[in-house]
C-alpha cells in the first residue's frame, strides 16, 4: 500500500510518495525530479515528459505543452482566442463547442481533448511512481492530485496542501487554547499567482481567506524578454521571428534560462543563439534593472491579491506571523521585494519552493488513506467562490435563489436545506458572483429531484435536501429525503415559501433520517408530530462532467495508445540492441577478443559487423521487430563462441584451483583417518573408502582435462568448461562433506547404584564417587573391576 501525492503544473510535474516515515519527491527514468507537463504524438507513438520537451522544436506542431488552464473552455472563450496565436500546434472547435488539439498521429489527423492529453500525462506520472516504488505486484495506490484555484479541475487545491506541508512539521505552533499564527502562503508559478492566510494551532489549520491572479506568472516575465528581443532582432538582423514557429519556440527557451540567471546576476547578460533564423546567428544584451523596469505593469499586479487577502481576513500585517513563498517565479528578486515591501517583513523561504505542493498532497493522501497512520491534523479550507442555488418556485416570477455557500465559507461543509413540494423539481447549481470567475461559464450543474408526490391530504409534502462542499472543494446535491406525516399524527409544520437553511453553523449534519421533530416555529408547547423519513433519488447533469459514453471511449483509446506505445518500445529496443551488439562486438575484436579468433574468422565477421552498421541505417531503418531479432541471432552465432572462449579463459584457472584444494582438503582427512586419528575413528571404513575413491576420480579428471585443455591453442574451443568444473566441485561436496562431517555418537554414562549389603567392593563409595564427578573433565579413577572409558 502506497500514498502518492502529484503536483500537476502548467510546466512541470512533481511527485512525492509518503514512505520511511516521511514525505519524499521521487525522479524519474532521467533522473529528474520534475518531470515536463508535455506530450508529443509521433507517426508511431507518443512521447511524453522529458523525452516529450525535447521535441518541443523538432515537431513543434505535434507537441502539446502549456495545456492546463485550457480544460472545459469553449473554443470561442476570449482566453482561448487570445492563446490561440501563442501555439505553436493547433487548437480545434469541438462538436461540444469546446477547444480540442489537432495533431499528427500514426499518420493520421487526429483530434484529442484538452482532458485526454491530461489524462495521458496522468499515465507517465502513474508509471513513473510505480517505477519509483519498485512494487510491481502492489495492491493499491492512493493518489492525490493538485488542482489550480478555479474550478476547470475539481482536486485539491494549493490552498491547503502548501499550509499542510508547512503545519504538520512544526512542532512550536501554538495550542488550541492559544491565538493562533496566521502565516500568509504567496505560491507564483509559471502561468498563475495564488495567496492565502492560514491560521495554525497545534494539530489543527483553518484557511481564513484566499485571493489570486490567475493570469500573471513566471511566463509573462518570460513573454516581455521575448517581446524586447523580437524587436531588437528585427531591428538589428532584419529577422522577423514571430513568422517562423521553431525560432519562437527557441527564443522562449533561452529568454527563460536568462530570467533565471538574472535572478542571481545583476550584471550585464549575453543572450547567444546560433543558426537562429536564415542560418544567421543572433545576440543581445540585458541587465537585472532593465528586466525590472520592462516588468513594472506585472510587478504593480503582484500587491492586488496580497490584498484583497488580508481585507476578506479582516486581519492587519500586524497580525502576520510569517510570509511563506513558492513557486519558481518568487525566486524573481523584484517579486521577493515587492512580497517583503508590502507586508513590512522579510519572506521566508521554509518550504521548497517547487516541490511544496506535492508534498502536501502526498501528506493529504496519507491523511485520507485509511492504511496510513498519521499524526491527527484538523484541516478547514475555504469556499473560494460563493455558490447559489436557483429552482422553480409559484412566487417571484417562477423562480426562487439562495445563495448556500458564501465566499470564504468553512470547507467540507454540509447544510440542509427544507422545499415544500408536490412534484418533482430541478435544483441549478452556479456561483454567484460572475465577474470574480476566471471562467466565462458560472454554471455548476443541475440536480433533479425525483418521485416526490403531495401528502395523502393534498398538501405539499417537505423535502430535505442536503447540499455539500466536500473535502475536494467539490459542490454537490448529495441527498434528498421526503418527509411523511403519519395519518393522524398532528398537524404539518408550517410551510415557507423561501428554504429554510439550517447547520448555518456547524460542519457536521443534524438531520436524522426518521425519528420525531417538533415544529420550530410552533414553540416548545405544541405536541411532538411523528414523520418519517423516506429517500428520494437524485439525477446530477454537472456541466462540465464527460457523458458516461465518451469517458469509456477516451479510457479504451487510451488503452490503445499504450499498447502502441509498448510495442515501439520492444521494436525501438530490438534495433538498439543490433545496434549496441555490432559496436561492442566490433570493439572488443580489436581488444580484449583479438587473441580468441584467427585472423581470417576475424575479417570475416569484421565484414558482417559492417554490413550489418550500413543496413541499420539503410534498410534496417524501419523493420519488423523479428527483423532485428534474427540479425542479432545471426551475428551472436559467430560473436558468441568468441565471448564463450575469452569468458572460460579467464574463469577456467580460478574453478580449477578452487577444484585443486577440495581434493586436497579431502586427501588429508582421508590421511588422518588411515593413520587412526582419535576424530575420524568413528567413521567406518566403508564410508572412508567411498570419499578416496571420489577424491581419486575426481582428481583423476581433473588431471585429464587440465592436459587436453594445454594441447589446444587460444583460438579453439575448450575442451571442458567453467560450469562443468563447478558441477565436478558440486559433485564432489556432495559425496565427501556428509561423511567428513558427520557428527561423533553421544554416550551416556550408566547411573551408580550403591548396594548396602555388598561393601566397598565393586563401586566407588559416595565420596568417590562425587569426586569422580568432579574430575570427568581430566583422568578420571576407577576401580578395580570397573571399566575405564574416555570421556570428552
Amino acid at each position: 500500500m502506497s500514498v502518492v501525492g502529484i503536483d500537476v503544473g502548467y510546466q512541470n510535474c512533481y511527485i512525492a510518495v509518503a514512505r520511511s516515515g516521511g514525505i519524499e519527491t521521487i525522479a524519474n527514468e532521467y533522473s529528474d525530479r520534475c518531470t515536463p507537463a508535455c506530450v508529443s504524438l509521433t507517426s508511431k507513438n507518443r512521447m511524453i515528459g522529458n523525452a516529450a520537451k525535447s521535441q518541443i522544436t523538432t515537431n513543434f506542431k505535434n507537441t502539446v505543452h502549456g495545456f492546463k488552464k485550457f480544460h472545459g473552455r469553449a473554443f470561442d472563450d476570449p482566453f482561448v482566442q487570445s492563446e490561440k496565436p501563442k501555439l505553436p500546434y493547433s487548437l480545434h472547435k469541438l462538436a461540444n463547442g469546446n477547444a480540442g488539439i489537432k495533431v499528427r498521429y500514426l499518420d493520421e489527423d487526429k483530434v484529442f481533448t484538452f482532458e485526454q492529453i491530461t489524462g495521458m500525462l496522468l499515465t507517465k506520472l502513474k508509471e513513473t511512481s510505480e517505477s519509483a516504488l519498485k512494487n510491481g505486484s502492489m495492491i493499491h495506490i492512493d493518489w492525490c492530485i493538485s488542482r489550480v484555484e478555479y474550478f476547470g479541475i475539481n482536486i485539491f487545491g494549493f490552498r491547503f496542501t502548501v499550509a499542510l506541508a508547512y503545519g504538520i512539521y512544526k512542532q512550536d505552533l501554538p495550542t488550541p487554547e492559544e491565538r493562533p499564527r496566521n502565516v500568509i502562503f504567496v505560491d507564483m508559478g509559471h502561468s498563475s499567482f495564488q495567496v492565502s492566510i492560514t491560521a495554525f494551532n497545534k494539530g489543527k489549520l483553518k484557511v481564513l481567506a484566499t485571493a489570486f491572479d490567475l493570469y500573471l506568472g513566471g511566463r509573462n516575465f518570460d513573454e516581455a524578454l521575448v517581446d524586447y528581443f523580437c524587436e531588437e532582432f528585427k531591428s538589428k538582423y532584419k529577422l522577423n521571428v514571430r513568422e517562423n514557429p521553431r525560432a519562437l519556440l527557441r527564443l522562449h527557451q533561452e529568454c527563460e534560462k536568462l530570467k533565471k540567471l538574472m535572478s542571481a546576476n545583476s550584471s550585464d547578460l549575453p543572450l547567444n543563439i546560433e543558426c537562429f533564423m536564415n542560418d544567421i546567428d543572433v545576440s543581445g544584451r540585458m541587465n537585472r534593472g532593465q528586466f525590472e523596469d520592462m516588468c513594472a505593469q506585472y510587478l504593480m499586479r503582484v500587491d492586488m491579491p496580497l490584498k484583497a487577502v488580508l481585507e476578506q481576513s479582516k486581519l492587519s500585517r500586524d497580525d502576520i506571523y510569517a510570509v511563506e513563498i513558492v513557486g519558481g517565479a518568487t525566486r524573481i528578486p523584484a517579486v521577493k521585494e515587492r512580497i517583503a515591501k508590502f507586508f513590512g517583513k522579510d519572506i521566508s523561504t521554509t518550504l521548497n519552493a517547487d516541490e511544496a505542493v506535492a508534498r502536501g498532497c502526498a501528506l493529504q493522501c496519507a491523511i485520507l488513506s485509511p492504511a496510513f497512520k498519521v499524526r491527527e491534523f484538523s484541516i478547514t479550507d475555504v469556499v473560494p467562490f460563493p455558490i447559489t442555488l436557483r429552482w422553480k418556485s409559484p412566487t417571484e416570477d417562477g423562480l426562487g435563489e439562495c445563495e448556500v455557500f458564501s465566499k470564504n465559507h468553512a470547507a467540507p461543509f454540509s447544510k440542509v436545506i427544507t422545499f415544500h413540494k408536490k412534484e418533482p423539481f430541478s435544483l441549478e447549481a452556479f456561483y454567484s458572483s460572475p465577474q470574480e470567475l476566471p471562467y466565462p461559464d458560472h454554471r455548476i450543474g443541475c440536480f433533479s429531484v425525483q418521485n416526490v408526490a403531495p401528502q395523502p391530504d393534498g398538501d405539499s409534502s417537505k423535502v430535505k435536501v442536503k447540499v455539500r462542499v466536500n473535502v475536494h472543494g467539490i459542490f454537490s446535491v448529495s441527498s434528498a429525503s421526503l418527509i411523511e406525516k403519519q395519518k393522524g399524527e398532528g398537524e404539518d409544520m408550517q410551510i415557507d415559501s423561501e428554504p429554510m437553511v439550517q447547520n448555518e453553523g456547524k460542519a457536521e449534519d443534524q438531520e436524522g433520517t426518521s425519528g420525531e421533530k417538533q415544529d420550530p416555529a410552533a414553540g416548545g408547547s405544541k405536541p411532538k408530530v411523528k414523520v418519517k423519513s423516506i429517500d428520494l433519488p437524485i439525477v446530477a447533469n454537472n456541466i462540465r462532467q464527460l457523458d458516461c459514453d465518451v469517458l469509456n471511449d477516451f479510457v479504451e483509446y487510451e488503452h490503445q495508445m499504450i499498447v502502441q506505445d509498448k510495442l515501439v518500445k520492444e521494436l525501438n529496443d530490438a534495433k538498439n540492441a543490433v545496434e549496441e551488439y555490432v559496436y561492442d562486438l566490433r570493439d572488443k575484436l580489436c581488444g580484449i577478443y583479438e587473441k580468441y579468433i584467427t585472423e581470417e574468422d576475424s575479417n570475416r565477421l569484421t565484414l558482417m559487423l559492417e554490413d550489418t552498421e550500413n543496413w541499420l541505417y539503410e534498410d534496417g531503418e524501419d523493420q519488423p521487430k523479428q527483423v532485428y531479432e534474427e540479425k542479432l541471432g545471426a551475428l551472436k552465432r559467430l560473436g558468441q563462441p568468441i565471448q564463450d572462449r575469452h569468458r572460460e579463459h579467464e574463469d577456467r584457472p580460478r574453478a580449477f584451483e578452487e577444484l585443486g584444494k577440495k581434493l586436497q582438503l579431502y586427501m588429508k582427512l582421508v590421511d588422518f583417518y588411515k593413520q587412526k586419528d582419535e576424530r575420524y575413528l568413528h567413521l567406518s571404513a566403508e564410508e572412508m573408502s567411498t570419499v578416496e575413491k571420489c577424491v581419486n576420480e575426481s582428481m583423476g579428471w581433473m588431471n585429464s582435462m587440465m592436459n587436453a585443455q594445454s594441447k589446444l591453442c587460444i583460438t579453439q574451443d575448450p575442451v571442458v568448461k567453467v560450469a562443468e568444473i563447478i558441477a565436478k566441485i558440486q559433485e564432489l561436496e556432495d559425496v565427501c562433506y556428509p561423511v567428513i562431517n558427520k557428527p561423533k555418537p553421544t554416550v551416556e554414562e550408566a547411573p551408580e547404584v550403591n548396594d548396602p549389603n555388598s561393601g566397598a567392593h565393586n563401586g566407588p563409595t559416595a565420596k568417590q564417587g562425587a569426586e569422580g564427578k568432579g574430575d570427568a573433565k581430566g583422568s578420571q579413577q576407577t576401580k578395580p573391576g570397573t571399566k575405564e572409558m574416555e570421556v570428552d
